[in-house]
């Protein structure tokens, strides 16, 4: 079975990620911008970073799979959402199916990783982005800030990493 470990990052998170669970599996990793044909392989796993709810890369690479028959296709979200939050979980994946073929979603094992932010390596764009997001998070009131609204609050300007390598063992399992 050939396989393959796709990801698509921006400071390296979703990298960290993909590289580790291409060193256990003894698959291939490239970042999704560097892969050809992607319907030669049998056994697909995208690995993408959360940016403002779409995960980088994800749209693109599966847009190219003509069908998702007989294929393995494995995709894990990298971002500072809690992976065990339900609301948090609910909503990337409102959004994955947004942006996925239909066929693709529904044959997709999906997975949650948490990442990590270094606001120091921020592009600008990214900075502004999240300071105007954490100012109006400040004004909501306490009974609408879930989970992923006090994680960012928490850590808004800060360098923080949740990865933890070993909690993708069930992908690892799965590949």
């Amino acid at each position: 079975m050939a396989g393959i470990v796709i990801y698509g990052t921006q400071y390296g998170t979703a990298r960290q990620y993909a590289e580790e669970l291409a060193r256990r599996t003894g698959v291939e990793a490239r970042p999704y911008d560097a892969v050809g044909d992607i319907n030669q392989y049998d056994a697909i796993a995208y690995v993408g970073a959360l940016y403002a709810g779409g995960i980088l890369g994800m749209k693109k690479t599966f847009a190219r799979l003509a069908s998702c028959a007989g294929k393995t296709i494995l995709i894990a979200t990298v971002g500072l959402a809690d992976p065990t939050d339900a609301e948090d979980v609910e909503n990337i994946r409102g959004n994955m199916r947004r942006q996925l073929p239909g066929e693709v979603f529904e044959a997709a094992r999906i997975f949650h990783l948490r990442g990590g932010i270094d606001y120091t390596k921020l592009g600008f764009k990214h900075r502004t982005m999240m300071r105007l997001l954490c100012s109006k998070a400040k004004n909501l009131p306490e009974e609408k800030k879930n989970a992923e609204v006090r994680a960012m609050l928490e850590t808004y300007g800060k360098q923080v990493s949740f990865v933890d390598l070993d909690a993708h063992e069930p992908l690892v399992a799965a590949l």
